[in-house]
């Protein structure tokens, strides 16, 4: 239930005239089987008509399931997925437990503050990177050619 909420309000933000929409999770595969009859017995769910729903499971949490659920579920078979592992929560664990023990001592407005802070810097870190790979990629590139 807190799952299809959670997927259909994200589905609905700022998604007009969008044709598709991805949904990775661990449990994608039972999660959508009967996803659309849950929809037409609420009064409360919904997503846009237009959109058709993808759903993947994530790269890490595929290889425990049956083999039919990877052809069916696999984001390496899902065009417009890109190369993405489906695993962003999960890769943000080891850095947040550094800050989890000095967090614990903090007052409910503090370790919100600490959390939030960490997180704004995890995404700006992540942000400056983008363009750094392709910049990178070329002066090697440079290099190259004129060692040659």
């Amino acid at each position: 239930m807190n799952i299809d909420y959670a997927v259909c309000n994200a589905l609905k933000y700022q998604s007009t005239n969008l044709p598709q929409g991805l949904v990775i999770y661990d449990i994608g595969c039972q999660w959508i089987t009967h996803f659309q009859k849950r929809l037409n017995e609420s009064r409360h769910l919904s997503i846009p008509q237009v959109m058709e729903l993808l759903v993947a499971v994530g790269k890490s949490y595929l290889s425990a399931h049956i083999r039919e659920c990877f052809v069916l579920y696999s984001l390496n078979f899902m065009y417009g997925s890109g190369q993405v592992d489906g695993e962003i929560l999960e890769t943000l664990w080891s850095p947040f437990n550094l800050i989890s023990a000095p967090g614990r001592t903090m007052s409910m407005a503090s370790r919100h503050q600490l959390y939030d802070d960490h997180m704004r810097n995890s995404n700006w870190k992540k942000i400056m990177g983008i363009g750094l790979y392709p910049f990178i990629r070329t002066f090697v590139r440079l290099i190259g050619i004129f060692c040659v």
